[in-house]
């Protein structure tokens, strides 16, 4: 269905924000995980995991209010979600972004990362078999995810709000790149609230199999998304245009490719599956998460080696 003016501006606002927050946010997978394989480190990766608490307690509670009346698809975990994880992981790595930090090169003016989104949905287009969903999953754990989510968010919710107010500059505070993953979580329920389920990549899997109603609202979400990304990068002092040069977009028009057709598999990318299906411990989005993050360490793990054997004598 169709929302009226004032709703789809409300979308379009939410999904502007969370194209900024992107932009600002520590909220690449690809650089997630290299900073924990060369770090030892996982402050980005507490980033993410922040911001699905946030998504799923929110929901949670919206849900409890009767202003979210279906909860989010889980689907039945098969070797095609293992391969569909393998594929985001191992396109993410060659893009060097996941479709997060896609938008966020592309806020900060590297273009051959509009190559990203055009090759995800390319990825789309590639023909599966329909993947089966899990609704007894859903309905035997629905409620009891919600109480146990809720009961996580909400003394973390206080805490971080008790934070803000005594931060000395809370314009400062909210803009570390840590807590504007937050914005990330609180624009992303707004969108979904006033638009429904919405994740980018499963706009652009729409735009790619369907002919539906929703193609215009979704596409102008997409467009939205990635204006709001640029004045990100603009706000920062990190717009510097990088004309594209055709190795890079290539690239990323490969990877995007290849994290579509993972997308397809799961189905869901790293976007939806982090903010909706973890915290909604759907074990589809558990199994293509941690596949995932293991395909991206091993493609790191298996460059590093690469790299260090090549300049030896």
């Amino acid at each position: 269905m169709i929302p009226s003016t004032g709703i789809f501006a409300v979308g379009l606002v939410s999904a502007a924000l969370m194209g900024l927050a992107i932009q600002r946010g520590a909220t690449c997978m690809v650089a997630a995980v290299d900073e924990i394989v060369t770090t030892r480190r996982a402050t980005r990766a507490a980033a993410l995991a922040e911001a699905a608490l946030w998504v799923g307690g929110m929901t949670a509670i919206a849900a409890a209010l009767g202003w979210l009346a279906m909860p989010s698809a889980a689907y039945t975990v098969t070797g095609a979600t293992v391969a569909g994880g393998v594929l985001l992981g191992i396109g993410a790595w060659i893009n060097r972004a996941c479709v997060f930090g896609a938008v966020a090169r592309i806020g900060s003016g590297e273009w051959a990362y509009l190559a990203t989104p055009v090759g995800f949905f390319i990825g789309c287009l590639v023909p599966f078999a329909a993947p089966m969903r899990d609704a007894a999953q859903v309905s035997a754990t629905d409620t009891s995810v919600s109480l146990v989510v809720a009961i996580l968010f909400i003394p973390f919710a206080l805490w971080r709000l008790v934070e803000a107010v005594r931060a000395p500059h809370l314009g400062r505070h909210l803009w570390h790149p840590h807590r504007a993953t937050l914005l990330i979580a609180l624009s992303f329920v707004t969108a979904l609230l006033s638009v429904g389920y919405w994740a980018y990549t499963d706009a652009l899997a729409a735009l790619a199999r369907s002919m539906d109603a929703m193609l215009s609202v979704r596409g102008a979400m997409i467009v939205a998304l990635l204006a709001g990304a640029i004045a990100g990068g603009a706000i920062a002092g990190k717009l510097r245009a990088q004309p594209p040069r055709a190795a890079l977009v290539i690239r990323a028009l490969v990877g995007g490719a290849l994290m579509g057709m993972g997308a397809a598999l799961v189905p869901g990318s790293n976007d939806g599956l982090i903010l909706q299906g973890l915290p909604a411990f759907h074990p589809h989005a558990w199994a293509a998460v941690t596949v995932m993050t293991a395909s991206i360490a091993a493609a790191i793990l298996l460059d590093a080696a690469v790299t260090r054997a090549r300049r030896l004598p």
